[in-house]
């Protein structure tokens, strides 16, 4: 099998070390990947070198950047303690809406093996989650990398890839019930359902308002990834009060030393 081909269809080799060591200093770094597109990776300050954290690979929605796919956690980063990786997509958007897995998927694969290699990460709590596109995309990657992602995250997600399916990661979806881009009837409220009856455990909020991540909403999802098993069915037909959207913008950035 060529190591092309795991990529192609969805497949992400990288793994947490055991014992893995924390040599890189609390903030937000650059990883150097490549020429291609930005991967950030964002340290919060306060944890503990010895104990693994918690890790969410972000994924931003079409034609935006790694900085707006961080946007969508950093401010709760601090509080829960996550660390977060985000990268931008090689084309306007990701590789599978545009004709299938293989080159988003190398490059979030050898970002992950970057910060596995330098940050002590907790395999038991690793997750993949975005906006729009990013959340289309990592609702697919999460359900096909279910043995490495145990939690994924769907803001406003219109779609999930088909793809050979592994593990059984637990799901936080919302949307807004006014979305002018994903009407939420003919996405969330039919990915869910069929998701459910697929086995998932799937944590699913609707608030009144577009297509965007309320600051109450993105609070929400970073305290579930805590009790991420929670399964709340009830609360699928019910909006909550809206929100204030968060506009909160990323720290500047540094340079983060390159591996080998």
């Amino acid at each position: 099998m060529t190591p092309e081909i795991p990529a192609r269809r969805g497949r992400l080799a990288a793994r947490p070390r055991p014992g893995g060591r924390r040599d890189i200093t609390p903030g937000l770094h650059r990883l150097h990947l490549d020429a291609g597109a930005d991967a950030l990776l964002y340290v919060p300050p306060g944890i503990r070198p010895a104990t693994p954290s918690p890790l969410v690979v972000l994924l931003h929605g079409a034609g935006a950047t790694a900085q707006h796919g961080l946007s969508l956690l950093v401010s709760q980063a601090d509080d829960v303690g996550l660390v977060l990786v985000a990268l931008s997509s090689q084309g306007e958007t990701w590789d599978v809406l545009l004709g299938g897995y293989g080159p988003d998927v190398t490059r979030i694969d050898r970002a992950l093996q970057q910060v596995f290699d330098r940050v002590a990460v907790d395999p038991a709590h690793l997750a993949v989650g975005g906006f729009s596109d990013g959340a289309s995309y990592g609702l697919s990657l999460g359900l096909v990398n279910g043995d490495l992602f145990s939690e994924v995250l769907a803001f406003s997600p219109g779609f999930v890839a088909p793809g050979d399916r592994h593990g059984a990661p637990c799901l936080f979806i919302s949307h807004g019930i006014d979305d002018p881009v994903l009407p939420v009837d003919a996405c969330s409220r039919v990915l869910v359902p069929r998701l459910r009856r697929a086995g998932y455990k799937v944590c699913y909020r609707e608030f009144e308002g577009g297509h965007l991540v309320p600051a109450g909403i993105a609070a929400e999802a970073a305290a579930w990834l805590r009790t991420p098993a929670s399964d709340d069915p009830k609360m699928s037909d019910k909006a909550p009060p809206p929100h204030t959207p968060s506009r909160t913008s990323p720290p500047t950035t540094r340079e983060a030393p390159t591996t080998t």
